[in-house]
C-alpha cells in the first residue's frame, strides 16, 4: 500500500506544448496544477526563456536539449489553433524519439476548452482509434488534481507498455498553418 501512495504523489517533469493564443489558460493550468507536475516550458512566463530563432534545426536542439532531455511525459495542451502551429508538432515528434540524448516521453492531450476540435496530427496519429491501440490519451481540462495525476502516471507508464504503438512517421510541419 506504501508503492501506491509513493507513486501517486510522485510530480513528474512535464514539458508543456501549447500555442502562443492560450498563453494565460497555460499560465492557469501550471499555477492550478504546479503541485501535481513540475512543468517545463518555452516562453509561458516572464522567467521562461523564449528559443528566439530561425533556425530550425538550432530550435529544435534547443527545445530537445534543453527542455525534453529530463521530462517525461510531456503535455499538449489544445486550444482551436493548437493543430496549426508547427512547433507543437516538432515537440510532438521530439517526445515521441527515443536516442540516447532524448528518451522517449509519454503522451498526453488535453483539451483547454470545447473549442479544442482539431488535435495536431502527430498527437491524433498516435491516439486510440477503433482499428490501433493508440500510445497517447487525450482528456477533457482535468476538474482536480487527482485526475490530473492519475493521467500524468498513466501517459508515464506508456512510455514501456504501449511503446508498439508509436507512430512517428509523419514529416515534420514546416510551417504555420492558418487557423
Amino acid at each position: 500500500m506504501a508503492i501506491n501512495r509513493q507513486k501517486s504523489s510522485t510530480r513528474h517533469k512535464c514539458f508543456i506544448s501549447y500555442h502562443d493564443a492560450n498563453r494565460r489558460a497555460v499560465e492557469a493550468f501550471i499555477n492550478r496544477f504546479s503541485d501535481v507536475i513540475i512543468p517545463r516550458t518555452v516562453g509561458v512566463t516572464a522567467t521562461d526563456p523564449f528559443v528566439n530563432s530561425t533556425d530550425q534545426d538550432y530550435v529544435k536542439r534547443v527545445i530537445r536539449e534543453k527542455y525534453l532531455t529530463d521530462s517525461t511525459v510531456t503535455i499538449v495542451l489544445i486550444g482551436r489553433c493548437t493543430w496549426a502551429r508547427r512547433f507543437v508538432d516538432w515537440e510532438i515528434a521530439s517526445s515521441l524519439r527515443n536516442d540516447p540524448n532524448n528518451k522517449r516521453s509519454g503522451l498526453l492531450g488535453i483539451k483547454l476548452s470545447s473549442e479544442a476540435k482539431k488535435m495536431p496530427a502527430r498527437l491524433n496519429a498516435n491516439i486510440s482509434s477503433a482499428n490501433k491501440p493508440g500510445y497517447a490519451r487525450v482528456r477533457t481540462y482535468p476538474r482536480s488534481a487527482a485526475s490530473l495525476r492519475r493521467w500524468v502516471e498513466d501517459a508515464f507508464d506508456a512510455r514501456s507498455t504501449r511503446q508498439g504503438n508509436i507512430d512517428n512517421s509523419l514529416p515534420l510541419r514546416q510551417r504555420n498553418s492558418p487557423c
